[in-house]
């Protein structure tokens, strides 16, 4: 808890300013502040714009860490300004200086404020943000077992800050990339089972080019997360769902592909890069690489493989041959095939629930669903105790 009985201090906040509709170019300017040191970034940000420049542009709200209007860069990472502490800004900031710098990926509107209707919401909308009922629709409400809405309660939790949009890397790149947002919302209705197309929506997001594998794994997003909706990890299991139980096969070649390196583990114990191409666009065999299709991918990424190799980044015998580990290692990784693919059901950890994996006294999955979202400003229909089934309103919003 912070400590709140300690005097002011003053605490300088280095401010970008931009203003497009002024035809100049970026800068920072500086102000020192004055305030107790557990209060928070956006305190100070008010305090400069109160008593030294009201023109600085700000988007804020509640004050509580609910709303997610308050999204900046605080020392370069994406953060809620009222969730973060003065002094631990300080502590992180280079030389003492606190710099506060719009989000990323997002066009400036003025200042600190960015256009979330351009691509934000625009992204939110796209997965279409809403519970499509099964029908008949029942007189009252659909009775769903607890158990069913476990998974759904940690993408149920997002504020729609912005943050994880603002550090995503795979955004950077492709633009077009529907984001670690707008995927968490989808599997919030993806994962609801009173939802009735699940394998459309599923179908949409696969096919999609720049869907679910457009992700590059990079684990921003679940750094960036202030209310740890684990962005990617939502956008995986619509992957697995996707492939392992609506078994679609997409354009994009993300099963087949999931499908070639999941053997070559099991048969290498690690990857062979100059494999997994050919079985993963001409069939999940050593003759692969026969197929046409094969042949094609094979042929356009012939410049970067002799780039790799003349650059030493791989060698043509572990190329041609893939890598070699030791028999016990490799059984030591067959073993681990052998414990998971023996399992009667998939495994779906949600340490949002159950707490963390290392933890020996963490909370049951399923034990904590009706608390879960509580302090995240929406509930989920769920209730606490016993095994009652849970009663939950037909028709969703974007909650």
């Amino acid at each position: 808890m912070a400590e709140t009985h300690r005097p002011p201090e003053q605490f300088t906040l280095r401010v970008r300013r931009y203003d497009p509709e002024s035809g100049e170019a970026p800068y920072w300017v500086e102000h020192t502040v004055e305030l107790e040191p557990h209060r928070s970034v956006l305190e100070g940000i008010l305090q400069a714009k109160a008593r030294f420049d009201g023109s600085i542009g700000i988007r804020c709200s509640c004050r509580a860490a609910i709303c997610g209007s308050c999204g900046v860069r605080i020392n370069g990472e994406p953060g809620l300004a009222c969730h973060t502490h003065l002094d631990h800004a300080r502590a992180g900031a280079p030389g003492g200086v606190i710099e506060i710098e719009p989000m990323g990926n997002m066009p400036v509107i003025k200042d600190l404020i960015v256009d979330m209707d351009a691509v934000h919401w625009k992204k939110i909308q796209r997965v279409t943000p809403w519970l499509l009922a099964k029908q008949p629709v029942p007189e009252r409400e659909y009775v769903v077992p607890k158990e069913a809405m476990v998974d759904v309660t940690q993408s149920m939790a997002c504020i729609q800050c912005g943050a994880c949009v603002s550090d995503c890397l795979a955004m950077e790149v492709d633009p077009g990339f529907i984001g670690p947002a707008a995927l968490a919302k989808a599997y919030r209705f993806v994962g609801d089972p009173r939802d009735d197309r699940q394998r459309e929506r599923l179908v949409d997001l696969s096919d999609d080019p720049q869907g679910i594998f457009d992700c590059t794994h990079c684990f921003k997003c679940v750094e960036a997360c202030p209310k740890d909706v684990n962005p990617m990890g939502q956008i995986m299991r619509l992957r697995r769902i996707a492939i392992s139980d609506q078994h679609i096969v997409d354009a994009n070649n993300g099963e087949r592909h999931e499908a070639a390196l999941t053997t070559l583990v099991r048969d290498y114990g690690l990857n062979h890069e100059a494999e997994l191409p050919p079985r993963s666009y001409g069939g999940n065999s050593w003759f692969g690489k026969f197929h046409p299709a094969a042949a094609k991918e094979l042929l356009s990424l012939l410049p970067t493989a002799v780039k790799a190799i003349a650059r030493g980044k791989i060698s043509i015998k572990v190329a041609l041959f893939g890598h070699k580990l030791p028999a016990a290692d490799l059984k030591a990784v067959q073993r681990i095939y052998q414990t998971v693919e023996s399992r009667p059901e998939r495994y779906e950890l949600n340490l949002y629930v159950s707490g963390e994996d290392e933890d020996p006294d963490a909370t049951p999955v399923g034990a904590a669903v009706g608390t879960a979202s509580a302090g995240n400003g929406g509930g989920n229909g769920t209730t606490e105790g016993g095994d009652d089934p849970v009663a939950s309103a037909p028709e969703g919003s974007t909650a």
